[in-house]
């Protein structure tokens, strides 16, 4: 077991199911339990892993501004220290983004990487969808003060650090997705706050990519169609990509 780095702040988790782990990094805002309509199919065949970053849920905020990196190297540190070793990585919205960095700092980290419903450059981002971040829904308000360590007052700072980096992060390149080297697959609603085209630049920008749009969804889609997503993660996880007929973009298998 390494030594947790300075700064690093320990996050409570949850855990469920048995089998390989899953480390599941919920949205923006909110906390693990954005993962609730997923928890029981995933845990059917994975050791779920379900921290509250940052600042959210059950994990206090620390001083100074909420950053990507600082929640990827938070989860790296996770990752060292609670589950012992390499794991999947499920991100959804913002925790898709910390995934990423994972994926890109620490590749000896991350066996295989969900994308969910999230960018790797801001500006992938539907517009509008930022101006969301000083106005949030009450719901997120009331599931904040239900657990939070830090009092229901402070959630108004929370909402300010998270609206603070949007306006600067993430800012990931083609370039840097290109060094990226673990199976990705991208995963968005066919109605997502992330624009298409966004998701599809990144899916041809990752050297191991899958991408998979789900029909009927907006950017709830892991509640929206939990059963549907379950599967199509699962799918991916768990199995090793099969050989396709005419690949354009992939070297074929075999």
């Amino acid at each position: 077991m390494t030594i947790p780095r300075p700064g690093i702040v320990h996050m409570w988790h949850q855990e469920l199911g048995a089998g390989d782990p899953l480390v599941l990094l919920h949205p923006a805002g909110v906390d693990s339990r954005a993962f609730t309509p997923n928890f029981d199919g995933l845990a059917r065949q994975f050791r779920l892993y379900a921290p509250d970053r940052r600042g959210h849920g059950r994990t206090p905020d620390a001083e100074g501004p909420i950053s990507f990196e600082l929640m990827a190297q938070d989860t790296i540190a996770f990752l060292e220290n609670v589950v012992s070793g390499p794991a999947f990585l499920a991100g959804y919205s913002d925790g898709a983004v910390v995934a990423l960095l994972v994926a890109l700092r620490r590749p000896d980290l991350v066996r295989r990487l969900v994308f969910a419903a999230g960018v790797f450059h801001r500006d992938g981002w539907a517009d509008g969808v930022l101006d969301h971040d000083l106005t949030p829904p009450d719901f997120m308000r009331d599931t904040y003060a239900e657990v939070s360590p830090d009092g229901a007052d402070h959630y108004d700072t929370i909402v300010a650090k998270i609206a603070a980096e949007h306006t600067r992060e993430p800012s990931l390149t083609p370039a840097e997705l290109r060094q990226i080297t673990s199976r990705t697959m991208i995963l968005v609603g066919d109605d997502d706050e992330v624009r298409l085209e966004h998701a599809l630049e990144m899916y041809r920008s990752l050297p191991e990519a899958e991408l998979a749009i789900v029909p009927g969804t907006s950017h709830g889609v892991l509640a929206e169609k939990p059963d549907l997503c379950n599967l199509l993660i699962a799918d991916f996880l768990g199995k090793d990509p099969v050989p396709t007929f005419a690949p354009i973009r992939r070297k074929p298998l075999g």
